[in-house]
């Protein structure tokens, strides 16, 4: 790659992080191309040259997001002997990146949805094809869905998020909120996905954290 080139592409991610930054912190409806150059550091002109409309801009937000997620979180490793670890930083990260980044989650989510076919969304993809290996694997239960489970888990992520952004006042609730939504889902996955008695260090977990209401150690 040519110095212009890698110069070029981390203008285009500079941008992209003030858009993050913006919809993070304020929403969409603050975004503007303007707002978004001058938190960059580039001037009007360049933006353009990398996003020509608001709208452009908001579908590379959402790129990055299908993407951030699907490399962080689209997969549990469902054969490895230290199952229960990976189960549970799955589903702290999704809850964590969701209740901290409402707003990316939602224009995220409003995205899939409104596509011709959102089942077409990388990260989407990607952990239906994980939760469907850890259905088709001995270690869960029998007759499982994993397309409607998929989207069940998935909608309830983001849509706890925004429960959030409107209950949570202060840093301290919105951690609180958090580890209930991942005390909540771990007990899900736990009794009506997993055979628990295959995950005694997940169990464990969860019944540590809500006995303590503090998260497990890394």
């Amino acid at each position: 790659m040519s110095r212009r080139q890698r110069k070029t592409d981390a203008t285009r991610e500079s941008i992209l992080a003030a858009a993050r930054e913006v919809l993070a912190s304020d929403g969409a409806e603050a975004l503007s191309l303007s707002k978004v150059a001058h938190l960059a550091g580039v001037n009007r002109g360049t933006a353009y040259q990398h996003f020509r409309t608001r709208e452009e801009l908001i579908k590379a937000t959402v790129d990055w997001v299908s993407e951030h997620l699907s490399t962080k979180f689209g997969n549990i490793d469902v054969d490895s002997q230290g199952r229960d670890r990976p189960m549970y930083d799955v589903v702290t990260g999704l809850v964590d990146f969701a209740v901290e980044n409402p707003a990316l989650g939602r224009i995220w989510l409003f995205e899939v949805l409104s596509s011709d076919n959102p089942g077409e969304d990388p990260f989407f993809r990607r952990f239906k094809t994980s939760t469907q290996q850890l259905a088709d694997s001995e270690q869960s239960q029998l007759g499982i869905d994993a397309e409607v489970l998929s989207v069940i888990m998935l909608a309830g992520y983001f849509l706890w998020a925004e429960w959030t952004r409107v209950q949570a006042k202060t840093e301290a609730e919105r951690k609180a909120m958090a580890t209930r939504m991942r005390h909540e889902v771990l007990r899900l996955f736990l009794h009506g996905v997993l055979k628990p008695e295959l995950f005694p260090q997940l169990k464990e977990l969860l019944s540590e954290e809500v006995s303590s209401g503090e998260p497990a150690p890394d």
